[in-house]
């Protein structure tokens, strides 16, 4: 504030120098405004009043604006200094982007350590949750709902999966995440159990209430709204539970969201072994190897609106199923993919993937669920990456027990996808999200997300142009989509997407030169974290006691 302030003085400072005259009064030549008649070709002066008038608006305007320049002029100093420093380190910052992994990861690490805040004893009532959608838009939930139970000082019920979505998956939470793990991991944080106990049920009058509450809401809304009805009843149900906690909250909650998100939802032991091996067959084959999640379901290209050249047949197909969505807008194609709100096709991934350089020996892990045209829309890329794997090819009979159950086969894409070393997204869908997140919260793991708005022009220009031009001009395009720690500003996007609050710096005297092995030179030890906590183990495999 200190800044606009001072900014604005000096806007109102220069304005009355312009004013006033040198002998102290002020001049009509420099405050008034004069117009030509077209009938008498005479100038009058315009109101001093009205001069003013102008002026007061403007300045307000200018007020208006600077409140916002003063508020990010702080972080973007911040990210311009730590930004020469890096460079300082490198010796240039024109060289081209490592494909396989960040050079700046090694100065963040993932901190969502517990504060000594003390929980409250006395639970207000028990919490119900139903989550809803996808295995990845119900983990949102269930963090979320953990964090709501802590700000209602609730009892958590474990919560319930949703087994009427698109999907009609009939898995519980015990059948995908360790419920034990869970409610040991938090049991500092909140209270959680397996179900109402039957004494509370039957000494109730009334079944329990059930409510939704509106979307990305405030911890304000749960006291106000929601705390008094659970009081008043004991027992209280929340549906639809998807993105019902606003984005920005207290850094203390956000870090038990990341205590939810990262640590205690741990896949069952079935799940996490299989994952595992899928993970060492990919390792056998190559030392690296990047993971594709391809959402490119008829779902997915039904809901977005968008048209993928497959003629009238497509079109009868994806709108059936656009049916579904009553309240859906009817949207132009064209103007989908001009806005970069269209999906890639696996084409387009793999054209984007080798323009960036990654070679046609590279190891691709697909994961993806049905995809719309099946082989005849895989063909393309499997052309331009033979070394093109999925779990169905990588663990035939072992994968069997869980071809009926799409949340478990969702979860063992999952955990090959957060072990790659590269991990790629044709959309911005709830697991690209959360992976973004997690891998993020792991030490800024490559993650490539499409600028789709530029690459939707760039493919369809493709044609005209030679090789060596598109491959430039997707590389230019892909700036600032590639994972990199400073992509994003912190209270940008969703949390689960980008978890700041949970995302610690070190300072650079700290990290170790991996060419030389002596820590950073004098010039950069000046530099200080935003935030500094004791690093926490952060693998599926990191975890051996609770709390």
């Amino acid at each position: 504030m200190g800044v606009a302030k001072s900014w604005r003085f000096s806007v109102i400072s220069a304005n009355l120098a312009l004013l006033q005259h040198p002998n102290g009064s002020l001049s009509n030549k420099h405050v008034c405004w004069r117009w030509r008649s077209s009938a008498a070709q005479q100038r009058k002066p315009i109101s001093w009043s009205l001069v003013c008038g102008l002026m007061l608006f403007c300045l307000g305007m200018i007020s208006l604006f600077t409140g916002h320049v003063a508020s990010d002029l702080e972080w973007y100093s911040q990210r311009l200094v730590k930004r020469s420093l890096y460079f300082k380190l490198d010796g240039s910052n024109k060289g081209p982007i490592d494909i396989w992994k960040s050079q700046y990861a090694k100065y963040f690490y993932g901190c969502s350590k517990k504060s000594h805040a003390v929980r409250g004893r006395s639970s207000n009532g028990y919490l119900l949750i139903a989550a809803s959608g996808g295995l990845n838009q119900q983990r949102t939930g269930i963090s979320d709902a953990v964090v709501v139970a802590r700000i209602l000082n609730a009892t958590l019920v474990v919560p319930e999966l949703d087994h009427n979505s698109y999907w009609k998956d009939g898995s519980d939470f015990v059948n995908i995440f360790d419920v034990n793990w869970f409610i040991s991991y938090l049991a500092k944080d909140v209270t959680i159990v397996k179900r109402v106990p039957d004494k509370v049920m039957r000494s109730m009058e009334k079944p329990p209430y059930t409510m939704r509450v509106p979307r990305k809401s405030p911890p304000e809304y749960y006291i106000d709204q929601v705390l008094p009805i659970l009081s008043r009843r004991r027992v209280l149900q929340l549906t639809k539970f998807d993105y019902r906690l606003a984005n920005n909250i207290d850094e203390e909650l956000q870090k038990l969201r990341c205590r939810a998100n990262f640590h205690a939802l741990r896949f069952t032991k079935p799940i996490q072994e299989l994952g595992q091996k899928l993970v060492m067959r990919m390792r056998d084959m190559a030392k690296s190897f990047i993971a594709v999640h391809l959402r490119f379901e008829p779902d997915m290209l039904a809901f977005s609106g968008c048209y993928y050249g497959g003629g009238d047949k497509e079109r009868y197909e994806l709108g059936e199923i656009r049916k579904r969505w009553a309240t859906l807008p009817d949207l132009s194609a064209d103007g989908e993919r001009r806005r970069g709100k269209c999906p890639l096709t696996p084409h387009e991934v793999g054209l984007m993937l080798r323009a960036l350089g990654f070679s046609n020996d590279t190891h691709l892990y697909v994961a993806s669920g049905e995809i719309y045209g099946g082989e005849e829309t895989l063909r393309p890329l499997r052309e331009l990456f033979p070394n093109f794997y999925t779990k169905e090819m990588l663990a035939n009979e072992e994968l069997k027990p869980f071809l009926p159950f799409s949340s478990r086969l969702a979860a063992i894409d999952f955990i090959v996808s957060d072990e790659s070393d590269v991990f790629v997204t044709n959309n911005n869908g709830n697991m690209a999200k959360i992976l973004a997140g997690r891998r993020r919260y792991m030490g800024h793991k490559r993650t490539i997300r499409p600028n789709a708005k530029r690459l939707s022009a760039l493919f369809m220009e493709r044609d005209q142009m030679d090789w060596d031009t598109f491959a430039r001009k997707v590389k230019a395009a892909q700036r600032g989509f590639m994972g990199e720690p400073d992509e994003m500003r912190p209270g940008r996007g969703e949390f689960h997407e980008y978890p700041y609050s949970c995302i610690c710096e070190k300072p650079l005297n700290d990290v170790v030169d991996s060419r030389s092995g002596d820590p950073q030179s004098e010039q950069v030890r000046g530099y200080q974290g935003l935030r500094k906590e004791e690093p926490v183990s952060l693998g599926y495999k990191d975890e051996d006691a609770a709390g």
